[in-house]
């Protein structure tokens, strides 16, 4: 989530909550004041979109639809795979129509988002994964001769 003009707002947080507060902004890198501002972030969108959840991922926290493990990136994959006909994906993933609207109602808002995670993941071979799980095997599918 890019921030671009912000505003400064005080909060109070009860003593257990800042502490929690403190520990999800180091393990992510980020000061209390960042950590704060994301969670409003997305908990304003949970509120604004349907079965939307966020998640922490190896690519960083991600928007994910509810019940799944599909980050809303992957599923516009999908709905670009079949040319954008919604009802198709839904049959794919054996979801109710609502879910995949869920997920292209927030890339339309969030296009950039969308965009960055597909780029990134465009941009990943195997050499990328293998670093990232040394334990990745590259399976090549051979056909057996004919004699």
């Amino acid at each position: 989530m890019k921030a671009t003009r912000s505003t400064v707002l005080s909060m109070r947080l009860s003593l257990e909550s800042g502490k929690r507060l403190r520990r999800m902004a180091n393990r992510h890198g980020w000061t209390p004041s960042d950590a704060s501002a994301r969670l409003v972030e997305e908990g304003l969108r949970r509120s604004e979109f349907a079965f939307l959840d966020f998640r922490d991922s190896s690519a960083g926290r991600q928007a994910y639809i509810q019940g799944s493990t599909l980050a809303v990136w992957e599923i516009m994959l999908l709905v670009r795979s079949y040319k954008g006909n919604v009802p198709a994906v839904a049959r794919h993933l054996r979801w109710p129509e609502a879910k995949v609207r869920a997920a292209v109602n927030y890339a339309k808002v969030f296009p950039e988002e969308i965009e960055e995670a597909t780029s990134e993941n465009d941009a990943a071979d195997f050499e990328t994964l293998k670093r990232m799980l040394p334990q990745a095997t590259e399976f090549v599918s051979t056909k057996p001769t004919r004699s």
